[in-house]
């Protein structure tokens, strides 16, 4: 730098010498510019060559930080990471308009009409990002969790700040939009660590309810797909229209869609089996229609309807029809 300035003085020397001081008088605002721009130009680079350090170094100490402790997700990780790269660019970027002289108090009121209008037009966008950063502290869900998120039923795979991302059963791949998903009721049938499955079934009325649901418990007990703590129970819940109705409950565990289905085939084909060897019947939907004596024109009335039935569909009796 010593030696810039002593050959800067002795060109100075040698144009006041040959009479052209006053070109040295004009040189020098030029120059005195053009080292305030170069100075700006590098005080810029330096400035948002740092940010980019330093938002990659932000980016390895929160990887590193989720890493270490199982209360961060990835969902949380990610968004630690672009909220501190944004907010480190922001300052970075205002500081170096501040470099440049731009009047910030202009550009942000320009900035919030801008904010404004792109705010009416991106409505849900803005919803999808302030739903995701309240999944992220709500933490209804984790990724591998079974939920069904208003009618979409699947494991989750990936959550962003805008969408939540599902493999449903039969392998599709659905994106649903995180203002959706926090504006719907959710189940989350993996956060218990087990699953309860309900099912039904109906008994004659001439059978012993008590043998049929005993025969039932032997059976769901044994079925290897099934806890057996809490131990699965069977009892008469109700009246159906032609069936006494037994009400079973078990559970799973670990709960998966596989093992809920398994359970139940294997539930409604070992029970039909043990009730059939032990005699009891599971009856077929039926009704029983009355007269009550007392109404005079019960026998009109049937005699009525098995005399449209013998009729055919132009009004003649099918005895008068060729």
């Amino acid at each position: 730098m010593s030696k810039l300035a002593l050959f800067a003085l002795a060109g100075v020397a040698v144009l006041t010498l040959w009479g052209r001081f006053g070109l040295v008088v004009a040189v020098v605002p030029v120059a005195e510019n053009a080292l305030r721009v170069g100075a700006q130009v590098v005080a810029s680079a330096v400035l948002l060559g740092g940010a980019y350090v330093v938002s990659d170094v932000i980016e390895t100490y929160v990887a590193d930080l989720s890493a270490d402790s199982d209360r961060i997700t990835a969902h949380q990780e990610q968004l630690l990471t672009r909220l501190a790269q944004v907010g480190l660019l922001v300052l970075a970027g205002v500081t170096v308009l501040g470099i440049w002289g731009v009047n910030l108090g202009g550009l942000l009121v320009g900035a919030g009409f801008l904010g404004i209008v792109l705010g009416m037009a991106a409505r849900q966008t803005l919803g999808s990002l302030i739903a995701g950063f309240v999944l992220m502290f709500a933490r209804p869900f984790e990724i591998g969790d079974w939920v069904e998120i208003g009618n979409e039923e699947g494991f989750v795979t990936e959550i962003t700040i805008m969408n939540t991302h599902m493999r449903n059963f039969d392998g599709e791949y659905v994106v649903v939009p995180n203002d959706l998903v926090a504006n719907q009721s959710i189940t989350n049938r993996s956060r218990e660590g087990r699953l309860r499955i309900h099912m039904e079934v109906g008994i004659g009325y001439d059978d012993d309810p008590e043998e049929a649901a005993a025969i039932a418990e032997n059976v769901l007990t044994g079925i290897g797909t099934i806890a057996n703590n809490p131990e699965p129970y069977a009892i008469p819940s109700g009246f159906g229209d032609s069936a006494i109705l037994l009400d079973l409950r078990f559970w799973i565990d670990p709960p998966t869609p596989q093992a809920r289905w398994r359970s139940r085939a294997a539930a409604v084909e070992e029970i039909q089996d043990r009730f059939v060897e032990a005699g009891i019947s599971i009856p077929y939907p039926q009704r029983t229609v009355t007269y009550p004596p007392e109404t005079s024109k019960a026998d009109e009335t049937v005699e009525r309807v098995e005399r449209v039935e013998r009729t055919d569909g132009d009004g003649r009796s099918a005895d008068q029809s060729v």
